[in-house]
């Protein structure tokens, strides 16, 4: 095991800092000690809740979901107050500010702002992120995500990757972070790169399975290397390990490895201990991905997972499953020494070095947190603004063969309107972009006519038997309508492991067969690769989001009062011929 070294990178502290560190570890008990390798899912804001997880689990980090700026502050700073040290506080944000609470700004995904050539809307990405979530008392950015979009089918990185290639990924992630680190400010953030060792080559989602970077040796010094060596070399503070297997570097580092023996990286020290700390040379903070994630829980029984992690070299545990059984499984593998003293103070090192790091060891208590004035930059209308001109700049025309667009409001104006969303994904948000698309569309001079299923007309009191139903839908359809187009936010992940368009019924009327009789455009409001199931339609485009910002932008572009600025790479064509058609 490589022993921290608290005056290198990614931590530079000096004398006073590092006595601090050595100080805090020794006054600390054994359970308190314990507590600093868990970082707890906090969506409980109770007082009582907060004074039972610190008072009891001494978590040495937190991280917030699905509240609004107001209560996540607060929380945050009770918090604070109840921790006899410093905690450090987690935000989610990989595409702006709606990553640390519920009213944030969600400027854009890593893909769209690489949709453009210059860096320009990543930084602002970033610089939003790092703003919002510094307002609320957040310390520490979940991101750059450092992915590689190699495969096409795989959808749990697909809009949250910069790019299909490192060069890309390294040079958008840079612009990223810069963002972040400017817009904390005078409160410094520490970042965090994921997915070590790298996802993007399998089409499952580790929420569900684990899965697999099928890369060969030289493959992964090619390409995953490169941008974690970039990283490291930037002083990036953290990495946070991907439920992933990464089999051939595995056998290259343990000759004769038994297949049953390869493990997600998580649980793999040949992976964390001999990859990633003594060959990439990392100093800083290794954590697990959520530990609830059945890529890791389906590896090991739970108390080997957790011990594991750690002794494998994860120094923090991303979340709680169970708060009694997770601490006692770490408590009592520390107690009989599976978990060493010396293993166990390493980690305790870096975690409180990260915090010096931050400055957190010479902030009063009252000061961890800013005042709530500071709440006023959250969702903004600058930061607004900032996602409607990256809006304008990344909607990207994939394909317009048949020369549909512009749309006409003379021409094209009875406009029929198909809206698709899946289920929402686990942060519980439904992007409300139907609305905003009829009165946009109607504004611009369409008489617009919403597609209801037959469900949605069930509901409201209309029986229809099928062939009713399709007979209604189908019947004079070009006599109807000059143009239809499909607005489709379609993505999931942490549910499944793979993600295609599920229209409403069987061979529905929503399907494009209408575009073989009139001009249809198909936009995909999240994932970049519907063509593989729409390659009928001769105009498509990628619009990447389905905030406000990004519907009036795709309209003005609908219409011709904007040019298609965006690129896109060779993904969005999914290797089939017949999707450029």
């Amino acid at each position: 095991m490589t022993r921290p070294d608290l005056t290198a990178r990614p931590y530079h502290l000096d004398a006073d800092a590092i006595a601090w560190v050595a100080r805090t570890i020794d006054s600390m008990t054994e359970d308190e000690k314990v507590g600093q390798l868990f970082i707890n899912l906090s969506n409980r804001f109770d007082d009582a809740f907060v004074d039972h997880i610190v008072g009891t689990y001494h978590p040495g980090g937190m991280r917030y979901n699905h509240r609004d700026s107001a209560q996540v502050q607060a929380h945050i700073r009770a918090s604070q107050h109840r921790s006899r040290v410093p905690l450090l506080v987690a935000s989610n944000i990989e595409a702006g500010g709606n990553g640390a609470c519920s009213d944030g700004t969600h400027v854009a995904t890593p893909l769209q702002t690489a949709s453009t050539p210059d860096t320009d809307a990543a930084y602002q990405m970033g610089l939003v992120g790092g703003r919002e979530s510094r307002a609320l008392g957040c310390n520490w950015a979940f991101a750059p995500i450092v992915d590689i979009h190699h495969n096409w089918r795989n959808t749990v990185v697909a809009t949250r990757a910069f790019g299909n290639d490192a060069e890309t990924v390294v040079r958008y992630a840079e612009a990223f972070a810069a963002g972040v680190r400017d817009g904390a400010g005078d409160r410094p953030m520490a970042l965090c790169l994921k997915h070590f060792p790298g996802d993007g080559r399998d089409e499952r989602d580790q929420h569900v399975v684990t899965s697999v970077n099928d890369c060969t040796v030289a493959e992964w010094d090619a390409t995953y290397r490169p941008i974690w060596r970039w990283g490291i070399e930037a002083g990036i503070e953290s990495v946070m390990v991907g439920h992933i297997m990464l089999p051939e570097y595995s056998r290259h580092l343990r000759p004769g490895i038994a297949d049953a023996d390869i493990l997600p990286a998580t649980v793999a020290p040949e992976l964390l201990t001999d990859l990633l700390r003594a060959d990439l040379g990392f100093n800083g903070v290794i954590l697990t991905d959520a530990s609830l994630m059945v890529g890791l829980t389906s590896a090991l029984p739970r108390a080997r997972q957790l011990v594991q992690a750690i002794t494998a070299g994860c120094d923090m545990i991303l979340f709680f499953r169970n708060h009694d059984e997770d601490f006692g499984f770490v408590a009592d593998a520390v107690r009989s020494g599976e978990i060493s003293a010396e293993r166990l103070d390493d980690a305790l090192t870096r975690i409180l070095g990260l915090k010096a790091k931050l400055g957190l060891h010479r902030r009063p208590v009252e000061d961890l947190v800013p005042p709530t004035s500071e709440l006023a930059v959250v969702g903004c209308t600058e930061h607004h603004d900032l996602a409607a001109a990256i809006a304008d700049r990344t909607i990207a025309l994939l394909k317009d063969t048949a020369a549909t667009l512009p749309l006409d409001p003379v021409r094209h104006h009875r406009l029929r309107l198909y809206c698709l969303s899946s289920a929402p994904d686990f942060t519980g948000v439904v992007p409300e972009f139907q609305q905003v698309a009829v009165d946009e569309l109607t504004a611009a001079g369409f008489e617009v006519d919403l597609f209801r299923s037959a469900a949605q007309l069930a509901a409201e009191g209309q029986s229809l038997d099928m062939q009713s139903f399709l007979s209604a839908e189908t019947a004079g359809y070009a006599d109807r309508f000059d143009a239809a187009l499909i607005l489709a936010n379609v993505s999931d992940f942490a549910q499944q492991a793979a993600l295609r368009i599920r229209w409403s019924m069987p061979m529905g009327p929503d399907m494009p067969w209408y575009a073989a009789e009139v001009p249809t455009v198909f936009v995909s409001l999240n994932m970049p690769n519907h063509l593989i199931d729409v390659p009928m339609v001769k105009t498509a485009i990628n619009a990447h989001t389905p905030t406000a910002e990004t519907v009036r932008a795709l309209v003005a572009k609908l219409v011709g009062r904007s040019p298609f600025l965006g690129t896109h790479n060779e993904n969005v064509w999914c290797g089939a011929w017949d999707t450029r058609r």
